[in-house]
């Protein structure tokens, strides 16, 4: 049996090639891809060679071991069947529908302990946004709206809608985004946004201020660009919040915090989804962040915002796209024969 895997060759370099697909061992299962999903943020920073040297792939994902360079497979959202089984699985894994973190291909071994079976009613359509939901899960956790806040989110990809969607759900004062492609600021309004401005317009610091006076109680920097900090610095009121999800790679940071920001006590916190705070811990574990996860893709029901699906073997295609387009772009989706 062969199967088709996606490989970073070099920068701006993407192979699709073909290769033999292992039996499953013991305790393994073979899970038949169906859909995979691309993670704009993530893997743009790889495709544009922008990723860290000194830095593991993912200590916590078994499946991207190792650490950044070329070649590289990644990828860490991926939907199919289980289809063959190992000794020592039991039978009644055959046949599930699951996710598992995994890089893009059109097939992969698996141990049942890297599975998640899908609920009976969610769409692999849906489920392929567990890991994105699970990360702004995380960012509303760390960020802890209260009842009547004024919060904006800067960058409106699908972390920030995902967190966007979520934060609707809160009683808040007002809930404004930024973002600078207007595809993107519509989707926001319809994950609920109260408004939605652009990220480019030279005056949009002050309509935000004229929308948030007293400056926002709480804030997120998603965009992955690094100028996006600065202005959610701004934005963000004495004794503020300013939560920290965005991952820039190798890409600089330049903020200006000889000004206001020196008697503004805000807090600036850092945010990444593989761990939970240590204040939630003692509630809070990986398990039951799954599950609110499922629920949560269950209300918002996400695939609305996947704009692009294309087969894996036109993979290249798809990076170029949202490298070259991204404001035609929200959430692109790979494809798998099958």
């Amino acid at each position: 049996m062969n199967r088709l895997s996606v490989v970073f060759t070099a920068l701006k370099q993407v192979t699709v090639i073909k290769e033999s697909q292992p039996e499953p061992g013991p305790g393994q299962v073979l899970v038949q891809t169906q859909i995979s999903a691309i993670s704009p943020g993530t893997e743009m920073l790889i495709y544009r060679g922008e990723f860290p040297d000194d830095l593991p792939i993912d200590e916590s994902i078994s499946s991207l071991a190792g650490r950044f360079g070329y070649p590289m497979r990644y990828g860490y959202s991926a939907v199919g069947q289980v289809v063959a089984l190992g000794a020592e699985v039991e039978p009644e894994w055959l046949g599930k529908r699951v996710f598992s973190f995994q890089p893009h291909a059109s097939s992969f071994l698996a141990t049942p302990d890297e599975l998640f079976p899908l609920p009976a009613d969610i769409e692999p359509q849906d489920a392929i946004f567990l890991p994105n939901m699970e990360t702004a899960i995380n960012l509303c956790m760390d960020g802890a709206p209260l009842l009547g806040e004024n919060v904006v989110v800067f960058g409106q990809g699908i972390v920030g809608l995902l967190t966007a969607a979520l934060l609707g759900r809160y009683p808040l004062q007002s809930l404004v985004s930024l973002d600078c492609y207007p595809l993107r600021r519509e989707a926001s309004l319809e994950a609920g946004a109260h408004a939605s401005l652009d990220a480019d317009a030279p005056d949009a610091l002050k309509r935000l201020q004229r929308l948030q006076p007293g400056g926002a109680d709480l804030a997120f920097e998603l965009s992955g660009s690094p100028p996006a900090l600065d202005q959610a610095i701004t934005a963000t009121g004495y004794a503020g919040r300013l939560v920290l999800g965005s991952w820039y790679g190798r890409k600089q940071v330049t903020l200006n915090l000889g000004g206001r920001f020196h008697r503004s006590r805000i807090r600036l916190v850092s945010s990444q989804v593989s761990s939970i705070a240590p204040e939630l811990s003692g509630r809070w574990n990986k398990q039951r962040r799954f599950e609110l996860a499922w629920e949560m893709l269950r209300r918002v029901q996400p695939q609305r915002w996947i704009t692009h699906r294309l087969p894996a073997s036109d993979a290249a295609q798809a990076y170029r796209l949202l490298d070259q387009a991204p404001g035609e772009t929200i959430q692109v989706i790979l494809e798998y024969p099958g």
